[in-house]
């Protein structure tokens, strides 16, 4: 599905007063499903009420057509929602948060950014973030493409993902990065703790990426290469337990919850992942013992077990490789402690 968002343009005469807030090319996989069902799965802070409210008042089309709520959409449909209101634009405040700074120079910060703690702002996350900390310790940091909200960034891990991100300080840092993420030339290397042990202890997933078509918060692989994009994770075992496994996996490719989608795929979801299923026994006899073992576990380990161990590319300024990494956070080094003795 290709999701365009279109801030504050004016539509034809006789509809001055309104904004298209986004366009929505429905997947060719799609199944049939109400549209008052559909468009809450599928675009963000729009609930069924507003659709219905929206539908009545003909502000969306399917196709260029009016529509009604029973309407089935299909595979291929285009779904315009027209509100009467110009989407609403964040302001950035500088907030004085505390964040690990593995490197700076006058190029580039390495962070090493703590699960919990969003890496841009939202609807739903307005402060808190890793851009607010950002603009209150460097000011003027550079805009990303497309004027997105997003200063400085050129990649992003989920919240609840630990790890090293790389952020640009000038505008010739982030466009030089941004091309090395855009060749796949960048090392990035995460290590997921996941249910189950597999078979192979190296491999690789090959398998295209897009939102899944019930629910828009996660993302399914598809076999059709004409729905999703292509995304490629390498892993390899380096440790198994009883029921578990610690994965390095090196991304070829950097989309939405790469790494969690394609562990998943393949029958070893990550370990706690809520949105994924994993914040339940997978694997293994489930004995009152186990259990209690695992729920403590769950509560040292309170998100999925996701790390970026290391990160490596070409310094915007030297032009030299250089390499950067990072120890496994507490919470999930002590739950792979308990893993390794459990009996």
């Amino acid at each position: 599905m290709i999701d365009e968002n279109i801030e504050g343009i004016d539509q034809t005469d006789d509809e001055d007063d309104l904004y298209l807030h986004q366009k929505i090319m429905v997947d060719k996989g799609q199944i049939l499903m109400r549209i008052d069902k559909y468009l809450p799965l599928h675009s963000k802070n729009v609930s069924r009420s507003k659709v219905q409210e929206s539908i009545d008042n003909e502000s969306i089309k399917v196709n260029g057509m009016p529509t009604k709520a029973s309407y089935l959409v299909k595979p291929n449909d285009e779904i315009t929602l027209t509100l009467t209101y110009p989407k609403q634009n964040m302001e950035l405040v500088p907030e004085d948060l505390p964040i690990n700074i593995v490197h700076e120079d006058d190029e580039i910060i390495i962070i090493n950014k703590k699960p919990g703690m969003v890496v841009h702002p939202s609807l739903g996350h307005r402060t808190g973030t890793l851009v607010n900390a950002l603009i209150y310790h460097l000011a003027n940091l550079p805009t990303h493409r497309n004027g997105e909200i997003r200063p400085g960034l050129v990649h992003r891990i989920d919240k609840d993902t630990s790890g090293l991100l790389v952020i640009a300080k000038t505008e010739y840092a982030m466009t030089f990065l941004a091309k090395q993420f855009e060749d796949h030339s960048i090392e990035r290397t995460y290590y997921a703790l996941v249910w189950g042990i597999p078979r192979e202890n190296k491999g690789t997933i090959n398998k295209n990426i897009a939102r899944n078509l019930k629910n828009r918060k996660i993302c399914d692989t598809f076999e059709d290469p004409e729905i999703g994009k292509v995304a490629i994770t390498h892993y390899e075992v380096l440790e198994n337990f009883s029921n578990t496994s610690l994965i390095k996996c090196n991304l070829e490719t950097g989309r939405t919850h790469q790494i969690r989608v394609h562990m998943k795929s393949i029958g070893h979801t990550l370990f706690n992942d809520s949105e994924y299923g994993g914040n339940t026994v997978l694997k293994g006899l489930v004995t009152q013992k186990y259990k209690q073992f695992v729920d403590n576990c769950f509560e040292i380990l309170p998100r999925q077990g996701l790390h970026a161990k290391s990160l490596g590319f070409i310094h915007p300024g030297t032009k030299k490789w250089i390499q950067f990494e990072s120890e496994l956070p507490d919470d999930l080094q002590n739950v792979i402690t308990k893993l390794r003795n459990f009996q």
